[in-house]
């Protein structure tokens, strides 16, 4: 079964890297700009595992996960956070939100792998 990642972030390079990192494993990447795009996103597909960024327009990472962690059909999807951040408050504050992991950018392919098989394996 090929795993269906949602990448969030604004900016493209970095979407460009998850996508080209996942894709090359055989996970299917989909992709949104920035939390408002991310949940749209969710309205038309559900995927097995959600990787958002924090820091973005119009909507940001703590009230993209939020918001999905609102909808009961998407209560279960593992989220993690891949940020530049590394503070633990803001990791608090992702966990509190509901975010199951947290990634500091720039992030090692390898890892990032891992780590997505990981929490939905």
């Amino acid at each position: 079964m090929t795993l269906t990642v949602l990448a969030v972030d604004d900016s493209r390079t970095m979407r460009d890297m998850i996508r080209l990192t996942l894709s090359a494993v055989g996970m299917s990447v989909v992709v949104a700009e920035d939390g408002v795009h991310g949940l749209e996103t969710l309205d038309a597909s559900t995927p097995d595992i959600i990787i958002s960024d924090i820091n973005m327009p119009r909507l940001d990472g703590f009230g993209f996960i939020e918001a999905v962690r609102q909808k009961e059909h998407l209560r279960a999807i593992p989220i993690l956070v891949l940020t530049t951040e590394s503070a633990p408050e803001l990791k608090m504050r992702a966990r509190n939100a509901g975010a199951t992991g947290w990634i500091v950018k720039p992030f090692d392919p390898q890892k990032l792998v891992k780590t997505v098989q990981m929490v939905t394996g």
